[in-house]
């Protein structure tokens, strides 16, 4: 909900596509700075005490965007701070997020508990963005409005949380946290699966995912229509990836996940080309509909197949590394909004659905080929 209430601000600000990359490289660069540290904390910190900690700040800076946006008072740096603060929580509780599904469920039933942990999040991108459209669109509520909302949602989101297991670290250490995040990053590096998974699903939420953050200037600049149909979209988005994760958590912990996992990547890559050639919102509908299928698929796959080919050590910082594919999608939003404004905004999101499916369908020369030869070994071995 807040994701999409962001764009639509800073669209109803600037009006300009380098404005939506420019607030959505603030909330990347939060995520660049403290996904590490999350990655780290997660690893020696109790994972409930982290989450309540990162979704109660949410809550706060929500509140204040709110309020600075019903009095009037809104403007564009506000809204940069506020991106940058939140990017920064998200970092700070994502790793611990993705872990705490693991360790409540047990290393059996980690793809199908990642799985259903994205199930109920896309079932919350249902009705938020359609609610955050709808009430944005109201001229009595506004997005202001739709922001106190927001942070209604987030306080009882962390009112939740406070109620989980407390989840103490398996194995706390007294490392320097510098040291910790160089260990992770050196773990990854020397496992070759792990370290092309991590990349390809780093250049795919960067460049592929960045079609989300110019939804506003498509809908509203490019086809002239409203906030509320923007909130559509999102919706339409959030169904696709329902459906897809009831799927994909009977099969993501089986032997056919990798090349369901290629496979939802080939099409999430697909999709945002098809999208970026939409020529009228019902299509674009449709389009988005099946791209929520395709990326929520990859998402869910590639995090659950990290966490099964890692060593539950260093599961934090192995799951920051992962989460750092969104502080790219960030980063990204800003060089992507000016180029939009060059070649073209629909020129663009081909341009990036046409980056994703070459990235995955790289990496799947290379993991199939190692899943055949190490099949090959096994066959040898008997």
């Amino acid at each position: 909900m807040q994701f999409l209430l962001r764009g639509l601000l800073a669209w109803d600000l600037t009006e300009r596509e380098s404005g939506l990359g420019v607030v959505y490289l603030s909330f990347g660069l939060g995520l660049l700075v403290f996904t590490p540290i999350g990655g780290v904390l997660a690893d020696r910190w109790a994972k409930r005490t982290l989450l309540v900690l990162g979704q109660g700040t949410i809550a706060l800076v929500a509140a204040a965007m709110g309020l600075a946006a019903v009095s009037n008072n809104a403007q564009f740096w506000m809204l940069m701070v506020a991106s940058l603060a939140q990017g920064a929580m998200f970092g700070l509780i994502g790793p611990a997020r993705v872990t705490t599904a693991a360790e409540l469920v047990g290393h059996e039933h980690l793809g199908n508990a990642i799985s259903l942990t994205s199930m109920s999040m896309s079932l919350t991108r249902i009705f938020g963005p359609a609610a955050a459209g709808v009430l944005a669109g109201v001229a009595a509520f506004g997005i202001g409005g739709a922001y106190l909302v927001a942070a209604v949602f987030s306080v009882v989101s962390t009112l939740l949380t406070m109620r989980l297991p407390k989840l103490e670290p398996q194995a706390a250490t007294r490392e320097h946290p510098v040291t910790e995040i160089l260990d992770g990053v050196r773990y990854v590096r020397s496992e070759k699966q792990l370290k092309w998974l991590i990349v390809t699903t780093t250049i795919a939420i960067m460049i592929g995912f960045n079609y989300v953050a110019f939804l506003p200037a498509l809908v509203e600049g490019e086809l002239g229509l409203s906030e509320s149909h923007v909130g559509f979209l999102t919706t339409a988005s959030a169904i696709g990836a329902v459906l897809i994760t009831a799927f994909v958590a009977s099969r993501a912990d089986g032997p056919g996940s990798i090349r369901l996992m290629v496979f939802c990547g080939l099409a999430f890559g697909v999709g945002v080309v098809l999208f970026g050639l939409a020529q009228n919102y019902l299509l674009a509908l449709a389009i988005i509909g099946v791209l929520g299928l395709a990326t929520n698929g990859f998402m869910v796959l590639t995090s659950s197949r990290s966490m099964a080919i890692s060593d539950p050590s260093h599961h934090g910082r192995v799951q920051s590394l992962m989460q750092l594919a969104w502080a790219g999608f960030g980063i990204a939003a800003a060089p992507l909004g000016a180029v939009a404004e060059i070649i073209g905004l629909r020129q663009t999101i081909v341009g990036m659905g046409l980056v994703t499916f070459v990235v995955v369908a790289l990496y799947a020369t290379t993991v199939l080929d190692d899943v055949v030869s190490n099949r090959k070994s096994a066959e040898l071995n008997l």
